[in-house]
């Protein structure tokens, strides 16, 4: 063990020669006598340097003007070192006030901006491998996992299915409640069971199912390929040839959109059954009623424009839970982030899709 020293050579492009060992233990004063020069060296020369430690290579690294290509040598263990140690060095520097606050604001804003612009280049690029693979899949049927596609399948749609009617019958009720309250009042209560079944089964029946499965499947396959990911299972896969979108993304997908529409159906029965509950009990219409009163005035398009949106938002929720899962790094800290990313923006998706779909259908006047 060797203590750490330097000299520095001032000609023409000033040289800095540390030699010893530059560990956290051998270190002493040298790194406390190289900050006072720090970003005086333009070159280094790492001939007569022993052993280094992230603690050394940190020392070396601020002895160096910012941003500058450090010249390792044949030293690939000090490279290696640098390169971790390098973020430290970079991070942001806090907002300051006045003038350099407004600046780092703006800075900030616009990282975020590209950012997003990142993002969304992504989504595109998944969008494109999606569909090119479950082309290759109707072509090949061959291809498809049977069992993955069936597990997947009871897991996000069979299993889910009384929480959804549970989750519909009390937006039913709270539908019929409200409507029964406001319809009195104008001695027009009977148009309440209208009110139910046009909400229920045009809007709220397929967006409770869709935000039931955002929740439940989207984290669930982001977290289950996610941790695939971590142990390097997807990696031992394309290692044996297996294609990881077959394998992980298809059956998630495909299981996604079988069962949207099952759920969809399930959640409108759920629904209706909640609106006619609270009418049978506060402005006595009877169950008998209720239904024929909905097959006569409750048009059938309505069930037909819910259940047209479902593909697609299951498309959209699968697709987003596997693409995070995918994007999962080797740490927990990625996994829990990708997973709640998955789960916000599935959400969002298909809340805004469904306005889409609002606007889209009013003009066309279905």
């Amino acid at each position: 063990m060797t203590a750490a020293d330097w000299r520095l050579d001032d000609t023409d492009v000033p040289t800095l020669h540390p030699s010893g060992d530059w560990t956290a233990l051998d270190l002493g004063d040298a790194a406390r006598r190289l900050a006072t020069k720090s970003g005086s060296a333009q070159r280094l020369d790492v001939s007569e340097l022993g052993r280094v430690d992230t603690a050394g290579a940190l020392a070396l690294l601020r002895s160096m003007p910012t941003g500058a290509d450090i010249d390792c040598g044949p030293r690939e263990d000090l490279r290696r070192l640098i390169d971790l140690v390098r973020p430290a060095l970079e991070k942001e520097a806090p907002a300051k006030q006045g003038l350099e606050g407004w600046t780092g604001f703006f800075d900030r804003f616009g990282r975020q901006v590209v950012q997003f612009g990142g993002d969304a280049y992504d989504m595109l690029e998944f969008a494109g491998r999606l569909v090119v693979a479950l082309g290759r899949t109707v072509v090949h049927p061959r291809r498809l996992r049977l069992t993955p596609l069936v597990a997947m399948m009871q897991d996000a749609g069979i299993n889910a299915l009384p929480i959804v009617f549970i989750m519909t019958f009390f937006i039913g009720a709270v539908i019929a409640l409200v409507g029964t309250n406001l319809l009195t009042t104008l001695g027009v209560e009977v148009f309440t069971v209208q009110l139910v079944g046009v909400a229920v089964l045009r809007e709220f029946g397929v967006v409770i199912a869709a935000i039931l499965l955002s929740g439940r499947s989207a984290s669930s396959f982001a977290a289950q390929i996610g941790s695939m990911r971590m142990n390097q299972e997807t990696d031992a896969m394309q290692v044996m040839g297996v294609d990881r979108f077959d394998a992980l993304v298809i059956p998630r997908v495909l299981a996604a959109l079988l069962m949207m529409p099952l759920m969809t159906f399930c959640a409108d029965i759920g629904g209706i059954a909640g609106g006619l509950l609270v009418s049978w009990a506060t402005i006595d219409i009877s169950p008998v009623f209720f239904v024929q009163r909905t097959l006569e005035t409750v048009s059938i398009t309505h069930f037909w424009v819910g259940m047209s949106k479902a593909p697609f938002l299951a498309l959209v929720i699968a697709s987003a839970g596997c693409r995070h899962g995918l994007m999962v790094g080797g740490d927990v800290q990625s996994l829990g982030r990708n997973v709640t990313s998955a789960v916000v923006q599935s959400v969002f998706m298909v809340i805004m899709f469904d306005a889409i779909f609002a606007v889209l259908f009013m003009v066309l006047d279905l």
